[in-house]
């Protein structure tokens, strides 16, 4: 690369496993004026396994705006800057869109693509359909994830959580969308021990009580529209609880004790009926 026009490069790096960082990625790194980076102590790590010595700054999301300005004084001098994050592609819950905000429309922004956390889960799992709504890491309050759950709950809802947060996050599930749910769960992607779980959120939850939780995790909130036998199942027990003259109210409670079914979702379907 011998063009010195001034440019910022968006290059992805291995969530995982090092096999994965591209020859063109490498080459880019080489050849920048520098390379911005989340956590220097990781990024050397990387960097020096591939022999590369161009000059680490560190960007994250407390020094972000600062740097910003930093780096656009230098793009202005000619310079060639790459952002990279620890692991993954940048700005994908990550630092780097309030420097491409800044930076697009006037100077020229290249993305070199590769590994990305999202699209290996995705390639992994039962799906429906092409359709799915990324959220990110997830609220950290129940009321807030809630309001999130209910805003997608009808679209396949994908998003990041911590080992630590994980099963209190899909017991939130559990209760917002009753036992049979369907959720998906992969952990150390591209790593020795990569795992990916499929299930109900009640058998999701009960595998993660007993086994181990590390690594980054991607998870997978199923839509409504996946459930649609479960609602059919739902319905021809509401229609028999009311041919015995139970109230809306008693048979959502009774539904929900004996099947695990969202107390709420059972109210709702019952009133329809």
């Amino acid at each position: 690369m011998t063009d010195n026009t001034p440019q910022l490069y968006i290059v992805a790096t291995p969530i995982g496993n090092r096999a994965d960082f591209s020859a063109r990625a490498i080459e880019t790194l080489k050849s920048v004026d520098l390379i911005a980076c989340e956590d220097s102590r990781t990024s050397a790590k990387l960097l020096e396994n591939c022999a590369i010595s161009t000059k680490l700054v560190s960007y994250h999301k407390f020094n972000e705006k600062q740097r910003t300005n930093e780096f656009l004084k230098l793009l202005e001098e000619g310079k060639r800057i790459a952002l990279i994050s620890d692991a993954g592609t940048p700005c994908i819950s990550d630092p780097g869109r309030i420097l491409v905000n800044e930076l697009f429309g006037h100077i020229q922004i290249t993305s070199i693509p590769g590994a990305c956390a999202i699209i290996a889960f995705l390639s992994m799992i039962p799906r429906n359909t092409e359709e799915f709504a990324f959220a990110g890491f997830l609220p950290r309050t129940k009321n807030q994830q809630s309001k999130l759950f209910e805003k997608f709950i009808n679209i396949d809802t994908v998003f990041y959580e911590s080992p630590n947060r994980l099963l209190e996050t899909l017991e939130n599930i559990k209760e917002f969308r009753g036992e049979q749910a369907k959720v998906a769960v992969g952990r150390e992607l591209t790593k020795m021990f990569e795992e990916v779980k499929y299930g109900t959120v009640a058998e999701i939850t009960d595998y993660y009580k007993t086994n181990t939780l590390k690594g980054e995790i991607v998870c997978m909130l199923y839509s409504n529209d996946n459930n649609h036998e479960q609602d059919t199942d739902i319905i021809e027990k509401i229609k028999k609880l009311k041919t015995l003259k139970y109230s809306d109210k008693d048979i959502a409670s009774i539904l929900s004790t004996l099947y695990g079914f969202n107390k709420n979702n059972v109210y709702k379907l019952a009133l329809g009926l």
